[in-house]
Parts: structure tokens; sequence; C-alpha cells
């Protein structure tokens, strides 16, 4: 992922032996990495069981939050694919009966945005 689409807000795949390693601490037993993505400092990572949403804080990151949302708890989801003009794909789901969605991610054209949507389809209508 460029430096460039990262300060515009767009995500980029990140290696899950890289995710396992900084990130493995938050698993439950079971429960394995199935795909994740950076966003300049903030990371948003697929499991087995569950979408976990890491956002650093602050100037030095150092402050962590870090959010865990079910798949039973995503009532629906969209993807957006990108066009010849608009640069980047979109995500956005829905927490249980909430008006606006509660998570919204930007990709770059570099992930299969199909991708993204198999993996939340497999979970959240499985």
């Amino acid at each position: 992922m460029g430096l460039f689409s990262a300060i515009l807000g767009n995500a980029g795949v990140a290696q899950p032996t890289e995710l396992q390693a900084e990130y493995g601490i938050l698993l439950a037993e079971g429960e394995a990495i199935e795909i994740g993505f950076k966003l300049l400092r903030d990371v948003f990572i697929f499991t087995n069981k569950r979408l976990i949403l890491v956002d650093k804080q602050g100037l030095t990151g150092r402050k962590i939050a870090y959010l865990s949302v079910g798949y039973k708890s995503i009532s629906r989801f969209a993807v957006e694919t990108a066009g010849h003009l608009d640069l980047d794909a979109e995500l956005k789901i829905w927490v249980s009966s909430e008006s606006l969605p509660s998570v919204t991610r930007k990709f770059t054209k570099q992930v299969n945005i199909y991708d993204v949507q198999r993996i939340l389809a497999q979970h959240v209508l499985g």
C-alpha cells in the first residue's frame, strides 16, 4: 500500500503472519485470522469468529482501542467496487438495527473487494 493511498484513507491488505505476530494475543482459543487490512496505523482483522477493529490513537499511537464485532451482530453489509474515476472500493457494515453504517472503510484497487464480501457473506449469512 502506498503512503498516498494510506493518507487518503484507503486500506491495503496486511500479511496474516504479521497480524498474527502483533495481534495473536487478542484471539480466543480456536480463533484464526483469515484476512486483515491496514489503514495507516489502524487495522481491521477478519477472523473465523469476529471482526476486530484496531484503532491506534494519539500522536504516538500508544493508546489503542480494540472493537470486536461478532458476525451474529452484523445485520447487513454493502460493498462498492472501484470505478474508472473512483480510485477506491468501499465496505459498509451495519450492526444490529442501526440506521447508519457502524463501520465504513475504503480500499485501494489492490484489494479484491469481492474477497471481503465473500468472507462477510460466509460468516454473516452462514
